[in-house]
Parts: C-alpha cells; sequence; structure tokens
C-alpha cells in the first residue's frame, strides 16, 4: 500500500484543529460584534451576500439536482419552485408553508411519473 496509513492520532488532531479555527473565529466575531452597527453597511452586505448564497443553491438544486430530484424533468422542478414561491408569498411570507408545497408538489408528481 502506498500514499498515507492514517491512524487514529492524525484524525484526533485533525479534529482538534477545525473545532479550535471554529472557535477562534466564534471569539473574534464575538468581540468585534459589539462594536458594529446592527443597521449599518457591514450588516446589510453580510445579508445580501447570504441571500446570494441561498438564491444560487435554490437554483442549482433546481437546475441542476443531483441523485432522485435529476430523474424528474426541469418543467416539474421548475413548477414546484414557483408553487412555492407563491405560496410563500400568499401564506404572508411563511417559509414552512412554502417548503411544505414545493415538498408536496415535487412528492405528488414523482408519484405520478413514476406509475
Amino acid at each position: 500500500m502506498s500514499g498515507f496509513e492514517f491512524t487514529e492520532a492524525p484524525a484526533y488532531l485533525a479534529a482538534l484543529v477545525a473545532a479550535a479555527a471554529t472557535y477562534f473565529w466564534r471569539g473574534f466575531g464575538v468581540a468585534i460584534g459589539g462594536r458594529l452597527d446592527p443597521k449599518g453597511r457591514v450588516f446589510e452586505w453580510f445579508a445580501c451576500v447570504a441571500y446570494a448564497v441561498l438564491a444560487a443553491l435554490v437554483v442549482r438544486l433546481v437546475v441542476f439536482p443531483a441523485g432522485e430530484l435529476a430523474s424528474l424533468p426541469l418543467w416539474v422542478r421548475l413548477g414546484a419552485a414557483g408553487l412555492a414561491l407563491a405560496v410563500y408569498v400568499g401564506a404572508r411570507r411563511s417559509i414552512f408553508a412554502g417548503c411544505l408545497a414545493g415538498a408536496a408538489a415535487i412528492a405528488a408528481a414523482a408519484a405520478w411519473l413514476v406509475v
């Protein structure tokens, strides 16, 4: 066998390094978080980036899905996404109602197309 042989010690070391890095950045965020204006430009920028990442993930999931979702036609996935958006807006911006409607549409379409 060539290459690295993994033992338990490097795995524990990697977990400790990852935990230390995570807690360092969390502590750094707490230290500077009190000094930032929650309605300022920095928070506004972070909110915009978060929404952009979420939108990109949703588009990737609908247009380029993986797994069983890829077996459904694009028009089904787009229709379910449209229905989820319509229910979300119609239910006074209820994320739960929108997600439930989208999931139900996907499940119903999958059951109908498989039969």
